[in-house]
């Protein structure tokens, strides 16, 4: 019996049974002395009685004996009748007869010794002569009580015997019931375990005690209700937590205290790759690794449980993640149950992958525009410089060519100021462009015209060709002159020499828009590009592309074309085989935009 069983049993119903059986064996032993002692007193009285019988029968009959003879036949007969008594009954130890004056007439210790201590009681009665009721001496009998013994040894036996029986009698039945209600008790612990372990409707079988058993199965069932209307509560409140975390844009993934993944809604794991959600479940976070091959983590989750909580309360541990072509902003804050104890924590997760790029883009800007706004400047000052301090030693042909070179980079650094002021106004919400009806293939022949000396120094054709007649288009004339001017550049710009540009001005199919586009035969844009070709500071570059710009002006193009006319640009491109820019502008404008 090991320790934790011999505890389990000697437990407070073993201990009453126990000192029900004492308190039993007490009552009945105390019963027991009482009888006895009862029946020794009793006995001991009766004895005391019959031997004073005895005595006052040995009186009268000695008397009877002895009435008219002489002394020494008197002590002849008393002697003889003594001896009669003693020998026909152990009881009787010795017999003495005394006369009137308490003198011995004759004594049966003389002839009949007996040991003094073997007489327990001693009694006498008086001898009277029955003629004139005068008193004629005593009898004097001792007892040995052998009689007595036996039958009080034989009393204290039997009731002995009673004691034990009926101890026995009232143990077995103390066992039984003790077997019996362990056994009932046992089948109610189950159930009460079973309970416990959430096993509700769990029903208990017995005769014996059955409305113990009715009164629990009757508790069980209404658990088994109960727990069957709170889990469809707890399912239901559950499915609520899963479908507002399901359709949160962002990432959550919610780990218990041991840093186990409990639950990720979809937007997590897509933003992590993890195409198997069971894969992730119940994994450690630690254990996740990205696009670098790194447990990212693992160190942040160590900070997380360094940090004390009222400080992670108030600025939750954040880092970054490479995954894939993303990058996810992880925000770690800790979670707590209603009566505010630690249950684990939260990771939020926000994809910072376009914020990132744009960041990445803006610096290029800020780098870009930097070196685009220094190659103008440092050129006009030391361009300016020599024509002031040397133009004297100039011929007029020199000075005509540093002019021009001045000329040039001054239109350069005011395209690049425009480009950028033309950003910060366009991306505004609160500007209005006001339109009017105006004629797009005059506008386009005119932008050709300024923009040809650019594509002769190339040797560069432009080739228009207006297959229909265009009507009025309301338009902003400023803003979509810069439309025209920034395609036709860039077409020159990315062309090779001696290769064509073709302008192309048309009626959409349903008439509703005035359609041109600019092709060119240059190196074209790559697939990956085409999508971000129109985002603000993206440039591409590659071994053959290397002019330099601020990545702003076809971001300026499509936010003129769609956010302030309504229309839409589409770009058709293949590396090396060139790239079509298609504008299409609504015939129909809004009339309060119109003048």
């Amino acid at each position: 019996m090991s320790i934790k069983y011999f505890h389990f049993r000697f437990n407070s119903r073993t201990k009453f049974v126990l000192g029900a059986l004492f308190v039993g064996t007490a009552v009945i032993f105390a019963i027991a002395v009482f009888a006895i002692n009862d029946i020794r007193y009793k006995m001991d009285k009766s004895y005391s009685e019959f031997a004073q019988l005895m005595s006052a029968t040995l009186a009268i009959e000695s008397a009877e004996f002895t009435r008219g003879v002489s002394l020494e036949e008197k002590q002849n007969i008393l002697k003889r009748h003594a001896a009669l008594i003693i020998q026909g009954n152990e009881d009787v130890s010795f017999v003495i007869f005394k006369d009137g004056n308490n003198n011995i007439i004759y004594s049966s210790k003389t002839d009949f010794p007996v040991n003094d201590e073997e007489t327990i009681v001693s009694v006498s009665s008086p001898v009277i002569l029955s003629k004139n009721n005068r008193l004629a001496g005593s009898v004097t009998v001792g007892m040995t009580g052998k009689g007595v013994k036996v039958i009080s040894n034989a009393a204290e036996k039997s009731l002995f015997t009673i004691f034990i029986l009926t101890w026995l009698t009232f143990a077995v039945i103390m066992f039984a019931n003790f077997v019996f209600l362990s056994k009932e008790l046992k089948k109610l612990y189950k159930g009460v375990k079973q309970i416990s372990t959430g096993k509700f409707g769990y029903k208990l079988e017995s005769e014996n005690m059955k409305e113990l058993t009715d009164a629990f199965n009757d508790m069980s069932n209404i658990l088994s209700k109960y727990e069957e209307q709170n889990i469809e509560q707890l399912t239901l409140e559950r499915n609520k937590l899963e479908a507002v975390l399901m359709s949160i844009i962002n990432g959550v993934i919610v780990c218990d205290n041991y840093d186990n993944v409990v639950l990720a809604n979809s937007s997590a794991l897509k933003m992590l790759d993890i195409d198997n959600e069971n894969s992730f479940i119940n994994t450690k976070i630690q254990d996740y690794v990205d696009s670098h091959g790194q447990k990212c983590f693992l160190e942040k989750i160590e900070e997380f449980k360094d940090t004390p909580l009222n400080i992670i309360e108030n600025k939750p541990v954040e880092l970054n993640i490479e995954a894939g072509k993303k990058t996810i902003k992880a925000m770690i804050s800790p979670m707590f149950s209603k009566l505010q104890d630690y249950v684990g924590y939260i990771i939020v997760l926000l994809d910072i992958t376009r914020e990132t790029e744009v960041n990445k883009l803006k610096n290029t800007f800020i780098s870009n525009v930097s070196h685009e706004l220094r190659t103008p400047v440092t050129v006009l000052r030391t361009y300016i410089d020599t024509l002031c301090n040397n133009g004297d030693d100039f011929d007029e042909i020199t000075k005509k060519e540093f002019l021009n070179t001045i000329d040039v980079e001054a239109k350069r650094l005011h395209t690049m100021v425009n480009d950028i002021l033309d950003f910060s106004r366009l991306e505004s919400d609160a500007v209005e462009l006001k339109k009017e009806y105006s004629d797009l293939v005059e506008l386009i022949e005119q932008n050709i015209n300024s923009i040809k000396i650019l594509a002769d120094e190339k040797n560069i054709n432009i080739n228009m060709k207006v297959k229909e007649k265009i009507p009025s288009v309301p338009i902003n004339v400023e803003s979509i002159d810069r439309v025209i001017r920034n395609l036709l550049s860039n077409a020159i710009k990315y062309s090779p020499e001696n290769k064509d540009i073709s302008v192309s001005i048309y009626l959409s199919d349903d008439k509703n828009y005035a359609v041109f586009s600019v092709k060119d035969n240059g190196i074209g844009i790559a697939k990956e590009h085409l999508e971000k070709i129109f985002d603000r500071f993206y440039r591409v570059e590659n071994a053959t592309h290397t002019i330099k710009g601020t990545g702003l002006g076809l971001h300026l193009v499509k936010i003129t074309i769609e956010k302030y006319h309504h229309g839409k640009i589409t770009v058709e491109s293949e590396e090396g085989k060139g790239s079509v820019f298609t504008v299409y502008l609504p015939i129909n404008a809004y009339d309060e935009e119109l003048v």
